[in-house]
């Protein structure tokens, strides 16, 4: 008696997905913390639409590619964005960030 294990790859991005804003909603430390999971993010709605979707649709692959260019456009900005709040405040917890000292 054989099990298949057949896994559903778009299942596995929705999986993902879901797990990374879970974290995300989770996540109260530090910054590059929040934008890995951004990033896993970005990848598991990649995932689902080239594997899940992308299959069924020729059109959506101009969606996909749309979709990594704003993925890399996100990293770069919040990359950015953690430099110069480590240079500015010596850390990258999120409990630094106040409005009072802006």
């Amino acid at each position: 008696m054989f099990v298949s294990l057949e896994i559903n790859l778009g299942f596995v991005s929705i999986m993902l997905v879901l797990s990374c804003y879970v974290g995300l909603f989770l996540e109260r430390g530090h910054l590059l913390m929040i934008l890995l999971l951004l990033e896993g993010v970005m990848l598991g709605l990649f995932s689902f639409l080239l594997f899940g979707v992308g299959s069924f649709i020729l059109s959506n692959f101009y969606l996909v590619l749309v979709l990594i260019s704003f993925g890399a456009c996100e990293a770069a900005v919040g990359l950015s964005l953690l430099v110069s709040l480590v240079r500015t405040h010596g850390n990258d917890f999120v409990s630094s960030l106040t409005i009072y000292e802006c």
